[in-house]
């Protein structure tokens, strides 16, 4: 059952089997709801138009017209609409079109249930989603565009724990304690799923794949 108040969502691919497996996946989730699908740019303007979605998740390999080439069909159509690409290229080029274009993020179809769910929340928080895989392709983009800034004046911070904002150090701790999600959620008195999340960005800040690793990554570290 959809919850009230649910993100509405269209889905946007070519691939019958890969769309029908997305929307049975997001449908399984209450915080989501798929009020259309579209298997070209034709007649996802249509959807989009009779919809209005919150979010549309937008293949960029489809017939005739591409996804970065339909983005600004939807910007007509559905102006309020948050659009993610969802695809397999990870050409930086499609990366950048995608982005100049007004795509609020750009993710690849690698990655897991959890994570593409949580790309959905921050997109509708007004954040902006990369896949991690594509961030050092995005800084290559920008730098094509503007020009490399000198080497003087790039500091890079060595240690990546600096990266983690003061709630995420915090999970790390409780996670290297041996606390569950639904503990830490007690514990900081947030939702079990907020935590989720929070780990997710944990891990993928740190380039870590499990929190084993990140307790592990945490007990090395020096008082």
């Amino acid at each position: 059952m959809t919850a009230a108040g649910a993100i509405r969502v269209l889905v946007i691919d070519d691939h019958t089997l890969f769309r029908r497996g997305l929307i049975s996946l997001l449908a399984d989730d209450a915080r989501f709801n798929v009020v259309a699908e579209a298997g070209d740019a034709s007649e996802a303007y249509r959807r989009a138009a009779a919809t209005q979605p919150d979010v549309i998740l937008l293949d960029n390999h489809m017939p005739g017209v591409s996804g970065v080439d339909a983005l600004p069909g939807f910007k007509q159509v559905a102006p309020a609409a948050r659009v993610l690409m969802l695809t397999v290229s990870e050409d930086e080029r499609d990366l950048a079109a995608a982005l100049r274009g007004g795509a609020c993020g750009y993710l690849l179809k690698t990655m897991d249930s959890d994570m593409l769910a949580a790309a959905i929340l921050r997109t509708m928080a007004g954040d902006s989603v990369v896949s991690p895989e594509m961030t050092s392709k995005l800084v290559r983009a920008f730098q094509s565009r503007q020009g490399t800034a000198p080497a003087a004046t790039v500091v890079v911070d060595p240690d990546p724990i600096h990266s983690l904002s003061p709630r995420e150090r915090e999970i790390l701790a409780l996670i290297a304690r041996g606390a569950s999600n639904k503990e830490v959620a007690r514990e900081l008195g947030i939702a079990e799923t907020t935590v989720k999340i929070h780990v997710q960005h944990i891990l993928r800040k740190l380039n870590l794949s499990s929190r084993v690793q990140a307790a592990v990554y945490l007990a090395g570290r020096p008082e």
